[in-house]
């Protein structure tokens, strides 16, 4: 009783130093806005610094690592996500495990992925998209954020679905990506909407396809894989706040209950919106079992791509 007492009393008193939380891919990316949005509410909030950190590589995996070793106190935390901590440990089983070696804490939020092309290539839709796979000696080259990730996934599952010649160019991370397929350095991309919505709105990019379930009001022109023929390709790319494994309870919770809060607040709200993400009001139980799903959901799809 004096032990659980004495946890309680620190865990009131958290946090009595700045918190780091890494994001685990390069800056710009949906993870590392939603990331510097929490962390500037929490900073509001407790009235002490939550400093981002950027530690890009492996899709996720190293910078997760990282956080995975750290002490369970609180004052690590990482921006997790179905990426980091579904597909990458489903490749990987040696980098971690995303239920045992963490402590899952609140959902971010997320958008949904497109299949972009850079508008100087004569690429109008689905079907000439193959098309121009086909035709291409080597098929059509395609950037993702990194093996591991779930614009990855999409992209592989889209190619084995459909049997379109492609081929993959990782990156660390969706920013980076992004410039390359503005730049004309790649024809196509998989990657998140929110990264890609600007330079779809100004042209330079054309949305070929959502991963969404409906079609999205800012681009009503835009057609859902779903609706194409492709409904397993429906997925939202999550983001998530988690931190070491063993971290109290009753710590995790004041901290879902504030991310719940920041999430839903009029500045959080109008950033989502500009990114075309969402987000959800769960609290701890709900978020951790829908983590427990989309593993079972991408698991064997990340396995039966690796065995193609």
């Amino acid at each position: 009783m004096l032990c659980a007492f004495t946890t309680h009393a620190q865990d009131a008193k958290w946090p009595e130093r700045p918190v780091k939380i890494i994001v685990p891919y390069s800056a710009g990316g949906s993870a590392d806005t939603l990331g510097r949005i929490v962390a500037q509410g929490l900073t509001e909030a407790f009235k002490q610094p939550f400093v981002v950190e950027n530690k890009a590589g492996a899709g996720g995996v190293i910078g997760s690592q990282l956080v995975a070793k750290s002490a369970p106190d609180g004052y690590t935390l990482v921006v997790s996500g179905v990426g980091s901590h579904v597909i990458a440990p489903a490749e990987n089983p040696k980098a971690f495990d995303p239920i045992r070696d963490f402590t899952h804490i609140a959902i971010l939020g997320g958008p949904p992925l497109v299949l972009a092309v850079n508008s100087n290539y004569p690429i109008i839709d689905l079907k000439s998209f193959t098309a121009y796979a086909k035709s291409s000696k080597n098929g059509i080259s395609w950037g993702s954020p990194g093996r591991g990730t779930h614009g990855y996934l999409i992209g592989e599952s889209f190619e084995v679905a459909t049997g379109t010649p492609m081929t993959h160019v990782a990156y660390k991370g969706a920013a980076p990506a992004v410039a390359d397929l503005v730049a004309g350095h790649i024809p196509a991309s998989f990657t998140t909407l929110s990264t890609a919505s600007v330079h779809i709105q100004s042209g330079r990019l054309r949305a070929i396809a959502v991963t969404s379930s409906k079609r999205l009001a800012d681009f009503p022109n835009v057609p859902t894989f779903a609706e194409l023929g492709y409904p397993k390709l429906t997925a939202l790319t999550w983001f998530s706040l988690s931190g070491p494994a063993g971290m109290q309870a009753s710590l995790v919770d004041r901290i879902n209950v504030q991310v719940r809060k920041i999430m839903y607040g009029k500045q959080a709200q109008e950033e989502l919106a500009k990114a075309s993400m969402e987000t959800f009001d769960w609290d701890v139980p709900r978020f951790n079992q829908y983590v427990v799903d989309e593993i079972k959901r991408w698991t064997p799809m990340v396995k039966r791509i690796h065995s193609n």
